[in-house]
């Protein structure tokens, strides 16, 4: 398969895998063989290219301009190889725990379910494949229309409450931010392409420069810095695929992947200098502000939220920064949060599945009862705290190396304080688990683990945030062809 029919293979296939499942809806077997077919069939497809990629080529693929100079185009580079991998690689193990949730759970309106995920999905692969800002703005509003049904599934008022909250967030800073930001930035530059060491003009003065950097950085509302955050904890009203999806694969990915591939390809970290102090305090702020909710939010998947809210800005962090060992990390941060908070919300939802319990303070003693979500849960907070050997411990080094290098000791400060703060949400949960006695109601209704699928789901999320540690040299590879500089 040539390289320009992989990107349009992959392109097409949540396509042709959603319809599929429309048309299979009346026979559930069926219909999620043909999601676990499409999701296989899919990573194989985008697995295609990164042999090219890794060999210096950037394959490509022109469907049509809109106008004359903005092509809807695809391109793969290096980052945008790393975004398809982590979307493509954890929709089959989503797809598998989503079979033992849905069923385990007698979910309704499962066929929208599934057909929505395909789409959002095949949207998160156009916005990692993305030739220019142009195609990535309209495939970001595909995306969020698309994972709207899948926030609103279970059809209370308190999911249309979280729905339009996060429709209305995300469209409107979209509208009104965004796409201005894509005009200016066509304006100074005469193209919306992504090329390596920006488009912008190297003579363009220090204000002008730091007031479009402003503006393009109106993606920071995807990635929920404060305050303009609200629409995550808002959209946990989903039933936790869902959850799992926007928080690692898509909607809050592709926002700190865009803040990554703006200021990599579109300024280029050398014309972005002394224009992100901004930016520095204000995920600083995010990172240690979020943390402290989840120290105080006893909802399980609302600390797990605002945890992300704060993960997700050490991205930023290290964007902000301008290092290139920074900037490194920000990029392998966005695969070991992928990992580690996957892992963490599966476990979230085996926990309600099996035992019914949605707080922490229910927690106590039912890593007795649920060993295999627990270890695979450790797994996932240890990574998220920053411990080796798992992948979060990886990704921070970096960050911290480059904050150190550039002499930024807010920055510093920051990451070793929100570290703290990340064992003090995390680590209670683990020991409750395991070595506090179980509480009454366990004890008189006994249970065991969540069904099957979603049980060796989350083991193999968990497996992956422990092997990216180890056997990280083609991650490595495509980092350095991403950031040059960094070692």
């Amino acid at each position: 398969m040539s390289a320009e029919t992989a990107i349009l293979a992959s392109l097409l296939l949540p396509l042709i895998g959603a319809l599929g499942i429309a048309l299979a809806g009346q026979a559930p077997n069926l219909r999620e063989g043909i999601t676990l077919a499409t999701s296989a069939l899919l990573f194989v497809c985008v697995a295609q290219l990164l042999a090219p990629v890794l060999a210096g080529m950037r394959p490509e693929l022109l469907l049509f301009e809109l106008l004359p100079g903005l092509p809807m185009a695809f391109r793969v580079e290096p980052l945008g190889m790393i975004f398809a991998l982590i979307a493509s690689g954890l929709w089959i193990v989503n797809s598998v725990y989503s079979i033992g949730y849905m069923r385990g759970n007698r979910e309704k309106n499962q066929t929208r379910f599934y057909v929505c995920f395909a789409l959002a999905i095949g949207s998160a692969l156009a916005i990692a494949f993305a030739a220019n800002l142009l195609t990535l703005f309209l495939f970001y509003e595909v995306l969020t229309l698309i994972t709207y049904p899948l926030v609103t599934h279970a059809g209370t008022d308190k999911a249309r409450a979280g729905g339009r909250t996060y429709l209305a967030i995300l469209m409107g800073t979209s509208v009104v931010f965004l796409l201005p930001a894509v005009i200016y930035v066509w304006h100074l530059a005469g193209t919306t392409e992504f090329r390596a060491g920006g488009i912008l003009p190297t003579a363009m003065d220090k204000g002008r420069s730091r007031s479009c950097w402003r503006c393009s950085c109106s993606v920071r509302r995807r990635p929920a810095l404060m305050p303009f955050h609200r629409w995550l904890p808002a959209a946990m009203v989903a039933p936790t695929p869902v959850s799992a999806l926007l928080h690692a694969v898509a909607v809050v990915k592709a926002g700190v992947f865009t803040v990554v591939k703006v200021a990599v390809y579109v300024f280029g970290l050398d014309q972005l200098s002394g224009a992100t102090d901004w930016l520095i305090a204000m995920s600083g702020f995010t990172i240690v502000a979020a943390s402290v909710v989840a120290l105080y939010a006893d909802n399980l998947k609302r600390r797990l939220a605002y945890s992300t809210v704060s993960q997700l800005s050490y991205v930023v962090l290290g964007v902000a920064i301008l290092a290139p060992l920074s900037v490194a990390g920000a990029a392998l941060h966005i695969v070991a949060h992928a990992f580690s908070k996957i892992t963490l919300f599966f476990a979230a939802g085996a926990i309600y599945t099996a035992a019914h319990k949605t707080e922490v303070s229910q927690l106590n003693g039912i890593g007795r009862r649920m060993p295999w979500t627990m270890a695979a849960f450790s797994v996932g907070a240890l990574s998220l705290i920053g411990i080796p050997p798992f992948a979060g411990g990886f990704s921070k080094i970096y960050i911290l190396s480059g904050a150190m290098a550039q002499a930024q000791w807010f920055a510093l400060g920051v990451i070793l304080i929100s570290t703290l703060l990340n064992a003090a949400y995390f680590l209670p949960i683990i020991h409750a688990a395991f070595f506090k006695p179980l509480r009454a109601d366990d004890l008189a209704h006994p249970h065991g683990e969540a069904p099957l699928p979603m049980v060796l789901a989350l083991m193999t999320s968990a497996g992956g945030t422990v092997a990216l540690f180890f056997f990280s040299a083609p991650l490595l590879q495509l980092v350095r062809q991403l950031v040059p500089n960094a070692w």
